[in-house]
C-alpha cells in the first residue's frame, strides 16, 4: 500500500513541478501586460475568470520592491482589510460547525468554509485574559500549534501608525508519513483600530502579492496562508472577545489522493488551529486565575511542557527530516515498516530529549514506522481501546528494553513476539485540558515473574502517556495515543523518547464535486461496505470512511547492536500492525444495509438456509414461534432474524472444542462489539461471567435432550470487555434439513451495557 502512494505521489510532484512552472510563466505574462496598462481595467479583466471560480478573490498586483517599506505597508494594509471581511464578514461563506453550539460550557462559535479557495475555520469565543497578553500568546504559535516545528522571524518592521511588519518563515510537520511536510513565508502586521481592538493578521507573500523571496527549503512543500489572522477586542470590566480566521492552501494535489482530504478539510483545520488557539488562551486563563487544581505537586506550566515534548518527539519520529539528523536504513525486502536512526545527538537534542538518552561509547535513536488505511473504523474508538487493552498490542519484553535504555547498562534485545509477557496496567492521572479533549497520565505497568529467568523482568515501569481525541462527538478530530518511557524519579527535565499512535479520519471535503468522489485506490484491500459518503450525509455516526493511521515506536541502540535492534523494532512493529488491524476489524460499526445479506463464514450454509433452520428448530423445540413470519418467500426470515431486537446468535457444536461464535444478528454484533468477520474468533466461554458458564454446563445435557433451555438473567462481557445485562436468555439446539444437530442459538432478551 505504502509502495503504491509513494509511486502515485513521486507521479504527482513531477506533474505539480511543471504545472508550477506554467502558472509561474502565466502570471508573469499577465503582470506584464496589466503594467502597460495606464488604468486599472486590466485588474478586473485578470479577475473575471477567477471571481467565477471563488467566492474570495486575491487581487493582482504589480511586483512590490522588495527593499521598501512602503511597499510592505500596502500588503499589510490589503491583508488587514481582507482578514476583517472575513472575520466579521461574509467574504467567506461560513458554515457553522454541526455539535458546536455557543452556550456556558461551549468554548465558542465555530464555522469552517463552503465553496472557497483553500480551507477556512472561524471562531469567536470569550476568555479572561487582557488583549495584549491574548495577543503574546497567539503570536508564540508553537506553543500551542502542534503542528508547527518552527517560527522564525527573520525581519521586524515599525510602521509609521505604531504597528509592526514582520517576515515569518515557518515549518509544520506532516500528519503521516506517506506526503511531505509544509513550510510558509508570511508577513504579519499588527495594528491598533481606531475602536482600540487589537488586530493581527498575515498572509503568505507570493509572487501575486509582491515582497522579498522566502528561504528555500528541501523536503518541505511550500503551502499558502491566505489572509488570517485575530482580532481581539477589549471587553468592559476586564477580559477580550477573540475572532480567530484561519485560511490556508496546503497544495492538495501534490499528494497521493487517497490522503487528499486531510488536506481538503476545513473541519480538521478547525480542530488542528482555530479550535486549539481558543482552548489554549482558555487554558492559560483559568490557570491564571486559579480555577485549575493540579495533583502531583507539579506546576500547569510544566505539565503543559511534558505534553508539547510528547507531541514534538512524536512528529519529529514521524517526519525525520534530514537536518535533525534522521537517515533511513534499508529494509528487508518488504517495505511496510520503514526504519530511519539518528546517530547525530548535536542535532537531535532539543527541548524534548536530554543527551543521557544516547549511549555514551557510540549509538543513537532508531523509529521503526509505518502508516496505513483503516476502513470503517471511529478514530477515537480505536484510540481510546488502545489505551484502555494495552496488552492486547503491547510486549512487555520490548517495554523492558525501552526501559532498561533509561538507565546506564540496557538490557538484553528482545525478541518481539505479539503479546509477549502478560502485564497488567495502572493509570495515574496528571492533567487534563479545560474540555477533555486532551489528557496527560503516568502509566504503571506492573510486571510479573514467571520463572527465576524471568526476574529481571518482574518490575514494574512507568510510562508518560498523552492521550487527545477520544471524544466521538468531535468532528474532523485526529485522536493520538502518545507514550515515553520514563524513569521512577520523573524529573521535571527527564529525558523523553516518545512512541505511539496517531489516526486521521479522511473525510471527504463536504463543500463541492468533491464530496461525491469515492476515493477507491485501496478498496481491493478492504474488508467491509467502502464508499465516500454523499454530501448530503453529514452525521457523525456514520462511519462507512476511511481514516490514515500512523504508527511510530523510538528506541535507543549501542552501535554494534544496531542491526539487532533494527530487526527487533522491525518485526515488533508489524505485530503491533497485526494487533490493531484485529482490533479496528472487530470495533468497526457493522453497515450492513437491509437489502444486503449477511455473508457467513467458509464452510457455513448459507445466510438465508441458516436463517430457516434458527426459525423451525426454535418452533419444534419450544411449539412457539421466534417472531410473527409475514413471509417466508425469498430472504424475508434472514431479513427479520437480521433486524430482530433482541441478541440472536449462533455457536458451533464439536466435541471437545470450545464453541465459537459462527453467525449473530446486528444486535448480536452490537452487544458482543464485534463484526461478522471478527465473530469466527470470539468463544462463547470468553463472554460468559463464571456463575454463566457453570449454569450452562448444568443445562447442557437438558438442552441436548429436550431441545432448548431457558437460562435467567444475567451478566456476559463483550469482546472489549464490557459487562452487559440481560433478563432472560434462551439457548435451543438448530438441526438441519436431516435433523442432524447442526449448532447452537442463543437469545438474549432486553440486553443492555452495564
Amino acid at each position: 500500500m505504502n509502495k503504491l502512494l509513494m509511486e502515485e505521489n513521486d507521479r504527482l510532484q513531477k506533474q505539480v513541478s511543471q504545472l508550477v512552472y506554467d502558472n509561474g510563466y502565466m502570471r508573469q505574462q499577465l503582470q506584464n501586460a496589466s503594467a502597460t496598462t495606464t488604468d486599472n481595467s486590466c485588474e478586473s479583466v485578470v479577475m473575471s475568470g477567477q471571481q467565477q471560480q471563488q467566492h474570495n478573490p486575491t487581487p493582482q498586483h504589480p511586483q512590490r520592491d522588495a527593499n521598501n517599506p512602503a511597499g510592505l505597508l500596502a500588503i499589510a494594509e490589503e491583508t488587514l482589510a481582507e482578514f476583517l471581511s472575513k472575520a466579521t464578514g461574509t467574504a467567506v461563506d461560513w458554515v457553522q460547525m454541526i455539535g458546536m453550539k455557543p452556550g456556558p460550557d461551549s468554548i465558542g462559535i465555530i464555522a469552517v468554509s463552503r465553496n472557497c479557495s483553500g480551507v477556512a475555520a472561524r471562531a469567536c469565543g470569550l476568555v479572561s485574559l487582557e488583549p495584549t497578553k491574548v495577543a503574546e500568546i497567539l503570536k508564540d504559535r508553537p506553543s500551542w500549534f502542534r503542528d508547527c516545528r518552527c517560527l522564525d522571524i527573520l525581519s521586524i518592521i515599525p510602521t509609521g501608525n505604531g504597528g509592526t511588519i514582520e517576515l515569518i518563515y515557518m515549518q509544520t510537520y506532516a500528519p503521516t508519513t506517506l506526503a511531505a511536510a509544509r513550510d510558509f513565508w508570511t508577513l504579519r502586521y499588527t495594528t491598533t483600530l481606531e475602536d482600540g481592538s487589537l488586530v493581527i493578521c498575515e498572509r503568505s507573500l507570493t509572487a501575486i502579492t509582491g515582497g522579498p523571496t522566502g528561504p528555500p527549503a528541501l523536503s518541505f512543500v511550500r503551502a499558502e496562508m491566505l489572509p488570517s489572522g485575530y482580532l481581539i477586542r477589549p471587553c468592559e470590566g476586564g477580559g477580550s472577545i477573540i475572532h480567530i480566521v484561519d485560511h490556508v492552501d496546503l497544495d492538495a494535489w501534490s499528494v497521493p489522493e487517497v490522503l487528499r482530504p486531510l488536506y481538503e478539510s476545513s473541519k480538521i483545520l478547525a480542530q488542528k488551529m482555530t479550535m486549539a488557539a481558543l482552548r489554549y488562551i482558555r487554558q492559560i486563563a483559568q490557570e491564571t486565575s486559579g480555577e485549575i487544581q493540579y495533583g502531583g505537586g507539579r506546576q500547569p506550566a510544566v505539565l503543559r511542557t511534558f505534553s508539547q515534548r510528547l507531541c514534538r518527539g512524536f512528529n519529529d519520529a514521524v517526519n525525520g527530516f534530514a537536518d535533525d539528523g534522521w537517515s533511513l536504513l534499508g529494509g528487508d525486502g518488504m517495505e511496510d515498516v520503514t526504519i530511519a536512526i539518528n546517530s547525530s545527538p548535536n542535532k537531535f537534542l532539543g527541548t524534548q530529549y536530554n543527551a543521557s538518552i544516547f549511549p555514551t561509547f557510540g549509538g543513537g535513536v532508531l523509529c521503526a514506522k509505518a502508516s496505513m488505511l483503516l476502513q470503517n473504523v471511529p478514530p477515537a474508538v480505536l484510540v481510546r481501546f488502545l489505551r484502555e487493552h494495552r496488552s492486547e498490542w503491547a510486549d512487555y519484553g520490548v517495554d523492558t528494553y525501552s526501559a532498561h535504555c533509561l538507565k546506564a547498562s540496557p538490557y538484553a534485545i528482545p525478541c518481539a513476539r505479539p503479546g509477549g509477557f502478560p502485564s497488567s496496567q495502572v493509570i495515574l492521572p496528571l492533567a487534563h485540558t479545560v474540555e477533555h479533549e486532551e489528557f496527560l497520565e503516568v502509566v504503571r505497568l506492573e510486571g510479573h515473574a514467571f520463572s527465576p529467568e524471568d526476574v529481571a523482568l518482574a518490575q514494574d515501569m512507568y510510562l508518560l502517556q498523552l492521550c487527545s481525541g477520544v471524544d466521538e462527538t468531535a468532528i474532523g478530530a485526529c485522536a493520538q495515543l502518545v507514550f515515553a518511557p520514563i524513569d521512577e524519579s520523573f524529573a521535571d527535565d527527564a529525558p523523553l523518547l516518545p512512541s505511539g499512535f496517531r489516526v486521521i479520519p479522511l473525510d471527504p471535503k463536504a463543500d463541492g464535486p468533491a464530496a461525491t468522489r469515492t476515493l477507491d485506490l485501496a478498496s481491493t484491500l478492504e474488508v467491509g461496505a467502502g464508499g465516500a459518503r454523499p454530501s448530503s450525509e453529514a452525521d457523525t455516526s456514520s462511519y462507512n470512511l476511511r481514516s490514515v493511521l500512523t504508527i511510530a515506536f523510538q528506541f535507543t541502540f549501542e552501535n554494534h547492536l544496531r542491526d539487532n535492534v533494527a530487526a527487533m523494532a522491525r518485526q515488533y512493529v508489524r505485530s503491533v500492525v497485526g494487533s490493531v488491524q484485529r482490533v479496528a476489524m472487530a470495533i468497526s460499526p457493522s453497515r450492513l444495509s437491509s437489502h444486503i445479506a449477511p455473508k457467513t463464514l467458509p464452510g457455513s450454509p448459507e445466510a438465508l438456509t441458516l436463517a430457516r433452520w434458527v426459525y423451525r428448530s426454535y418452533r419444534i423445540h419450544t411449539g412457539g414461534d421466534l417472531f410473527r413470519v409475514d413471509s417466508q418467500v425469498g430472504d424475508a426470515l434472514l431479513k427479520q432474524i437480521w433486524h430482530h431486537s433482541d441478541a440472536i446468535m449462533c455457536c458451533s457444536l464439536k466435541t471437545n472444542a470450545s464453541p465459537v461464535f459462527t453467525f449473530a444478528n446486528q444486535a448480536g454484533l452490537d452487544m458482543l462489539e464485534t463484526t461478522l468477520v471478527a465473530l469466527q474468533d470470539i468463544m462463547l466461554e470468553k463472554i460468559l461471567e463464571e456463575a454463566g458458564r457453570k449454569l450452562l454446563y448444568s443445562e447442557f445435557s437438558k438442552i441436548m435432550q429436550q431441545g432448548f433451555a431457558y437460562l435467567p438473567a444475567g451478566i456476559c462481557v463483550s469482546s472489549m470487555g464490557r459487562p452487559v445485562s440481560y433478563e432472560q436468555a434462551i439457548a435451543w439446539k438448530v438441526l438441519n434439513d436431516d435433523d442432524s444437530n447442526h449448532c447452537l442459538a442463543f437469545m438474549f432478551v432486553n440486553w443492555s451495557f452495564v
